[in-house]
Parts: structure tokens; C-alpha cells; sequence
């Protein structure tokens, strides 16, 4: 090696430990104290066996180029790649690391230091920045993948071979995706739902989320008219953007903080006392507002402010369980968790709780809900070996349930359970359903059971 070669590798050795010391918390990064508990908590650990890929080895390798032990190799980078961001090791971690907020500032660490490949940094730009924060873009997106379902176009395109051009993975995808829609939730619920009381108990801000408003618009409805049902006054503030999730797990953090103004920003002018999500991933994402502008003086107690309002939609309608006119439903559920209701808000209880408490329904519980299903955002299209390894396992386990109906809480869950179904050749004997849309059939089956109009 030259001299200047070796000089090169020592700046950049240097150049990497700083980012990393400037990016992350080094009172988190001491916290852990290597037990080992979070080791059978962590999906690829125990898929792969190797220590590195363990929330602990993990953490050891940031370690290592924080303290400038180590180099930044390929190998380090690959194994915090391989990391679902679940969040598991979190609920098991008795010293109460958090792992999440440190893996969001080693990426963000590395993509400073060691950028992307150009077409990456260019679809990340058009689809961070130039999309999912513009919701009149989401939207268009989104009608122009109903025109692709809906004008023959898609029938074309399967029958043409052209799907063939591309990963299996990818075609999977496409095989299970749900009728899009270009009018989002807004195009039903206007300014405000009125709350089916004479008296509303709270006025309730619906985040209606990006991947939600186009793929699950009626996911979105449902859970309006549920909260009305249930005597609350809903709006859905139209200066709201995208929450900020993929941006964050990705390394886009200065994208992430500024998200976060815009939406603290309009629940805050729309003068809500709760803010809703149901979308787990949206939901967890939404409530780390607090840690992601804490570095912000003039932005903290704003951020505190929409923090301490964020609920689950499980949680508020739990809560109002006994003003929800709920019909009988004839079916055996189960329920998958989502990582970050369960990991990230600790949401797994109101759920169950509600699922079971539908008039007629079997309740059966599935082996391992806790663990991650591999959908975990875009994890399925970056890592679609170790994404798909997970979701097998997870199928075997559903299976064994005989549901009729496998609910979960998230949007990327719920399509990898959707995808999941179709690889077992389930379809037809299992649906895979949000659980405000197993509630809304109940509701539904109310008005029929009763002959009253609820909504």
C-alpha cells in the first residue's frame, strides 16, 4: 500500500469514527450490559445463529467504530442492514436500551460518511422527499395504480409475461396488493365525522398515514366511523403529511424532524385532545417525536404536546367498548402482532381484547404473535431471503390456528400476511384483515342484526 492510500484509509477510519461520535448516544451505547437476554428475542439471530447478527452484537460493532476499534467494512454495514428494526430486544432488554434510536443514528452515521450508490440516492429522493410528504402525489400514485388494477392493464401485464422480468419477491407483491384508491379518507369524511352521541366525549385527530390512505382508504373510513360510533367527534387535518417512519429507519433524519413539525404543526391548529394512528409502524414512529426534535429548544414542548396525545386505535376504542354497538360475527381469529404497537407503543393487550369481545367470535391465539413477520416497512423488498425465511415460519405457526380470519394492526404486516396466505394456498379458507375492519364488520353486522343505521 502507497502512502497515500494508507493516509486515505486513515482519514476515512477517522471521518467515520467522529460521525459516529457525533450521531450517537454514547450513555445508550454503554447501557447494554452484554446478558444476553435480548438474543432469543431477535428474529435474525435466530435464523442465522450468529452473534453479529444479535441486538447485542449489533451493538458491539457500533461500539467498535464509535471507539475507533474497529473499520466500517461492508460486513458491519450488511449485519445493521440485516436488522429488522422489530424492537423486540427492547421489551427483553432489562437495562432498557434503546436500540431503535440507536440503530436510526448508525445509519444515519453511515450514509453521511459513506453515501449510496447514486440510483439509490435518487429513488430515495423521489420517494422520500418528492412523494410520500406530498399526500396530493401519495394520492395521485394512487389512482394511477387503480387505473393499472382496474383498466385491464394488469390482467395485460400478467397474461404478457412481462412479471417474469422480475424478482419473485417483487412479482409476489404485486400478486396480493389490494384495490388502491386516488381519493384517500378525506374524500369520505370531509371536514369532520359528528359523533353518533348528542354529547362527543373527546375530539380525535385521525393520522391517516401514506401506504394507508392509498392501499387501506377503507381501513382509514372504518376507523372513523368506529370512533363516531363510539362518541367521538373525528377530523383528519389536511395539512398532515407522512409520519416519517422510512425515513428515520433509513438514515433520513433531517427529512424525519421536519415531517415531524408539519404534523405536530396541523393537529396542534386543528385543536385536538387525541391524536389516533392505526398503523403500528406510523404509531411507534409518531410517539418518538419527542426524541427526534429534543435537540430543538423551540420544538420540545410542542413535541411533548402531540406525544402526550398519541393513542393506538385499539387503545381509545377499547376504552370505549361499552358505547360500541358491535353484531355478532361467526368466526375464528387470530392475531399477528405489530412490531412497533407492541415493541414501540406497547400496545398488544387492547387488540386481543377487542377481537374477543365481538359477539360469536373464537378467539385463538397464535404461537410467537410477538415476533416479527418480516415485513418490518421495506424490509420485505431490501432483504426478501431472510423477509421471506421469517414469514414461512410464521405461515406454519397460522396455520395450526385453522383461523378464518388472521387480524393484525399495520399496513406492511398486514400485506405480509396477506403475501403469507397466498404462499401457503390458503386463499379462500383465511383472510388476512386489519382489526378495525374485523370491528367494522361487526358493527356492520349490528345494523343488519337490529335493522338501525350506526354510521
Amino acid at each position: 500500500m502507497c502512502a497515500t492510500e494508507h493516509d486515505a484509509t486513515n482519514v476515512t477510519k477517522r471521518d467515520t469514527q467522529q460521525e459516529f461520535q457525533l450521531k450517537l448516544n454514547e450513555d445508550e451505547l454503554t447501557n447494554c450490559m452484554r446478558c444476553g437476554f435480548c438474543l432469543p428475542a431477535c428474529p435474525t439471530y435466530r435464523e442465522t445463529g450468529m452473534e453479529a447478527a444479535s441486538p447485542r452484537g449489533r451493538l458491539a460493532l457500533m461500539k467498535g467504530v464509535y471507539d475507533g476499534v474497529i473499520e466500517l467494512e461492508p460486513s458491519v454495514v450488511d449485519q445493521l442492514d440485516l436488522c429488522l428494526g422489530c424492537r423486540a430486544c427492547e421489551t427483553a432488554c432489562p437495562a432498557g436500551v434503546q436500540y431503535g434510536q440507536l440503530l436510526e443514528q448508525a445509519r444515519d452515521a453511515i450514509q453521511t460518511v459513506h453515501p449510496l450508490p447514486w440510483p439509490i440516492r435518487l429513488l430515495r429522493h423521489l420517494v422520500f422527499k418528492q412523494l410520500f410528504p406530498h399526500p396530493r402525489r401519495t394520492r395521485w400514485m394512487g389512482g394511477l395504480l387503480a387505473f393499472y388494477q382496474k383498466s385491464g392493464l394488469q390482467w395485460m401485464v400478467r397474461k404478457s409475461g412481462l412479471l417474469r422480468l422480475f424478482p419473485e419477491h417483487l412479482r409476489q407483491m404485486e400478486a396480493i396488493l389490494p384495490p388502491a384508491s386516488g381519493r384517500g379518507v378525506r374524500h369520505y369524511t370531509r371536514e369532520r365525522v359528528s359523533a353518533a352521541t348528542a354529547q362527543p366525549k373527546k375530539k380525535i385527530g385521525l393520522f391517516r398515514g401514506c401506504v394507508m390512505d392509498i392501499l387501506f382508504t377503507e381501513t382509514n373510513w372504518n376507523t372513523a366511523k368506529l370512533l363516531a360510533a363510539a362518541g367521538y367527534d373525528v377530523v383528519v387535518p389536511d395539512t398532515q403529511t407522512c409520519c416519517g417512519a422510512l425515513q428515520a429507519h433509513s438514515g433520513e433524519t433531517d427529512s424525519s424532524r421536519e415531517l415531524a413539525k408539519r404534523n405536530i404543526r396541523a393537529f396542534k391548529e386543528a385543536g385536538v385532545d387525541v391524536v389516533v394512528a392505526n398503523a403500528g409502524g406510523c404509531g411507534a414512529s409518531l410517539l418518538e417525536y419527542v426524541h427526534w426534535l429534543k435537540d430543538e429548544p423551540e420544538w420540545r414542548e410542542e413535541a411533548a404536546w402531540f406525544s402526550e396525545r398519541l393513542k393506538d386505535v385499539s387503545e381509545v376504542l377499547w376504552e370505549a367498548m361499552d358505547a360500541l354497538p358491535l353484531g355478532s360475527l361467526p368466526e375464528r381469529i387470530t392475531y399477528q402482532d405489530s412490531c412497533h404497537l407492541r415493541n414501540g407503543m406497547k400496545g398488544s393487550h387492547a387488540p386481543r381484547k377487542l377481537l374477543q369481545a365481538i359477539p360469536g367470535v373464537e378467539y385463538v391465539e397464535l404461537f410467537e404473535s410477538d415476533r416479527c413477520c418480516g415485513s418490518a416497512g421495506i424490509y420485505n423488498l431490501t432483504q426478501p431471503e431472510m423477509s421471506m425465511q421469517l414469514l414461512d415460519e410464521k405461515m406454519a405457526h397460522v396455520q395450526k390456528t385453522r383461523a378464518d380470519i388472521l387480524a393484525t394492526a399495520n399496513p406492511g404486516c398486514l400485506l405480509q400476511m396477506k403475501l403469507g396466505i397466498h404462499k401457503a394456498g390458503l386463499d379462500g379458507q383465511m383472510r388476512a384483515m386489519h382489526v378495525v375492519d374485523v370491528l367494522a364488520e361487526a358493527l356492520d353486522a349490528h345494523e343488519r342484526q337490529n335493522g338501525t343505521r350506526v354510521s
